[in-house]
């Protein structure tokens, strides 16, 4: 089967919102006389790259990503082409690639960009708020998108989080979709067990159906 890692590359320059941790790494030791091995500190935000966002990002109290069901992030999936639509993702953007009993697989995942960002802007398209609520009503389980955030940047109220709370979804954020036909996968992204993050990396792929 063939596999599309759809995960960027996590370095110095990948590019995180303002004020979030950047990546940088240091070496605690390295191989020379009396030391057998390279090891290596990372400091970085558990938001940068592709990621999940735990509830606890966007809900008081609510489930860090360490306690979070790890099913959603694993199983059969759609990439739907939504390219060029503007600011917001409506469900309009997305009908075309329901079934003909007007269903969806339990994952989306959204191709907004035709080239994903190398660098940090503020203009992406996010999802609407009642996009969150109609996927959810058809069944699905957790929403991927390749752009920084499935809410605006200058938001202060994030809606469409607020709706992934309400519903009980997943997210993924910051996904590289760019060589990815629309259709069916297999998704793997499973996010690390961090007990008490607000969110986790994932080496987020897709792989392709028997």
């Amino acid at each position: 089967m063939k596999i599309w890692d759809i995960s960027p590359v996590i370095a110095t320059a990948t590019p995180c919102f303002p004020g979030d941790t950047a990546y940088s790494q240091r070496w605690s030791a390295e191989i020379g006389p009396g030391c057998p091995v390279n090891v290596s500190a990372i400091t970085m935000s558990p938001h940068l790259g592709a990621h999940a966002d735990a509830p606890l990002h966007y809900g008081a109290g609510a489930s860090p990503i360490g306690s979070v069901d790890l099913s959603p992030f694993l199983g059969p999936c759609r990439v739907i082409h939504a390219i060029d639509k503007g600011p917001l993702i409506a469900p309009d953007h997305l009908t075309h690639a329901l079934d003909a009993s007007g269903s969806l697989p339990p994952r989306v995942l959204v191709r907004t960009c035709r080239t994903a960002p190398t660098e940090w802007s503020p203009v992406f398209s996010a999802f609407a708020p009642g996009t969150i609520a109609w996927l959810a009503g058809l069944g699905v389980r957790l929403v991927g998108i390749d752009s920084q955030s499935v809410d605006p940047a200058d938001s202060k109220t994030l809606d469409s989080h607020q709706q992934l709370l309400k519903h009980d979804l997943r997210v993924l954020e910051n996904l590289i979709l760019d060589d990815v036909a629309a259709g069916d996968y297999e998704l793997i992204a499973l996010p690390l067990k961090l007990a008490t993050a607000d969110a986790s990396p994932v080496r987020a792929v897709l792989r392709s159906l028997p």
